[in-house]
C-alpha cells in the first residue's frame, strides 16, 4: 500500500464487505475532496451514507477507484464538476452589447469581459444587444451544447416595459398561446406585475422557447410593444442583485443546480421540453 493509499484509508469500521476493485482511477473520497465538496474525512462520511451516486448508481464502498475525466458524480443528487480546469461565470449583459467575442461590424462585445478571464471564456446562447440581463459564460463546451440545443428548452424569463395598460385577458392570451408567422407560441407562465409606469406596464414571462427575439414578437403580437427587455433567470440561475456590467463566478450551489440540469438534458429531451427547428441567432 502506498503512502497515499495509507493517508485515504478508512479509519472506522466497514458495514459491508469490500468489493474486488482496478487498481486504476483515483479514490472517490479523494476527487469529492479536490473537487470542494467537502474534506476526505467527510467526503467518506457521505459516501457510507448512500448519499454518492456515480454514474447514476449510489455509491457505499469506500475503496471505489474512478476516473475523474470520464465518470460523473453527484451528491445527494446533485451534480458534482470534477474537472477544475473549468469556468462558469454569470454576467449582467448591459444593452449596446451585442452577444459575440468578435463583432465584424465594431460594436461593443463580450471582449469586455472575456478578456479578464485566463480561461478562453464563451457565452451560452445569445442576448439581443437591445436586451440586458442574465448571459453564462464558460469553457465548458458539453455543458454549453446541451444547454444551448434547441431540444433541451431550458427556460428563461423575461421582465418586460411593454406600451400600454396590461389586462388579465392578455395575460391569460400569452399563456394560452398565440399564432405567429413561424407557428403557435405559449408562455410557460405570465404574470402582470404591480409596478409600472404611466402609459406602460411591466409583465413578466417565462419561456422555454428559443426562437429568435421571441418576447417582443409575442408582446407585439398582443398589442404591447416592448420598451425595455431583461433577462431575470436562465435555468436554475437567477440574476439577483448582480449589476448591470458586473460578472461573476457561479456559487457551488448554483453550479452544482446547472450541472444537474444539463446532465438531464443531456440523456435526451426533458419532460415538458418542447423541439424546436434550430438554433436561433439571438434568443432575444
Amino acid at each position: 500500500m502506498s503512502a497515499d493509499d495509507r493517508a485515504d484509508a478508512p479509519t472506522g469500521p466497514r458495514t459491508e464487505p469490500v468489493a474486488e476493485r482496478s487498481v486504476d482511477g483515483v479514490r472517490l473520497q479523494k476527487v469529492l475532496a479536490a473537487a470542494g465538496v467537502a474534506s476526505r474525512r467527510v467526503s467518506e462520511d457521505l459516501i457510507g451514507a448512500g448519499r454518492v451516486a456515480v454514474n447514476g448508481r449510489i455509491v457505499t464502498e469506500l475503496g471505489t477507484r474512478i476516473d475523474p475525466e470520464t465518470d460523473k458524480v453527484a451528491v445527494d443528487g446533485v451534480a458534482v464538476q470534477l474537472d477544475t480546469t473549468k469556468r462558469y461565470l454569470m454576467l449582467n449583459k448591459p444593452t449596446g452589447v451585442v452577444s459575440s467575442l468578435r463583432d465584424e461590424h465594431g460594436r461593443p462585445d463580450l471582449r469586455r469581459w472575456t478578456d479578464e478571464f485566463e480561461e478562453r471564456v464563451f457565452n451560452v446562447g445569445r442576448l439581443d444587444a437591445d436586451t440586458s440581463g442574465l448571459l453564462l459564460l464558460t469553457n465548458d463546451g458539453e455543458l454549453a451544447h446541451v444547454l444551448a440545443h434547441p431540444s433541451f428548452g431550458v427556460t428563461k424569463t423575461y421582465i418586460a416595459l411593454v406600451r400600454g395598460r396590461v389586462l388579465p385577458r392578455t395575460i391569460a392570451q400569452l399563456t394560452a398561446g398565440i399564432e405567429l408567422e413561424d407557428g403557435p407560441i405559449a408562455a410557460d407562465r405570465a404574470r402582470l406585475m404591480p409596478e409600472s409606469r404611466p402609459g406602460n406596464s411591466l409583465v413578466e414571462l417565462t419561456l422555454h422557447s428559443g426562437r429568435n427575439r421571441i418576447v417582443r414578437r409575442m408582446m407585439d403580437a398582443v398589442g404591447h410593444p416592448v420598451v425595455e427587455l431583461v433577462r431575470r433567470a436562465f435555468g436554475p440561475l437567477h440574476l439577483g442583485t448582480l449589476a448591470t456590467g458586473e460578472v461573476r463566478d457561479l456559487s457551488k450551489v448554483e453550479l452544482g443546480r446547472l450541472l444537474t440540469l444539463s446532465r438531464a438534458g443531456d440523456t435526451g429531451p426533458v419532460e415538458g421540453a418542447a423541439p424546436e427547428s434550430a438554433r436561433p441567432a439571438s434568443e432575444e
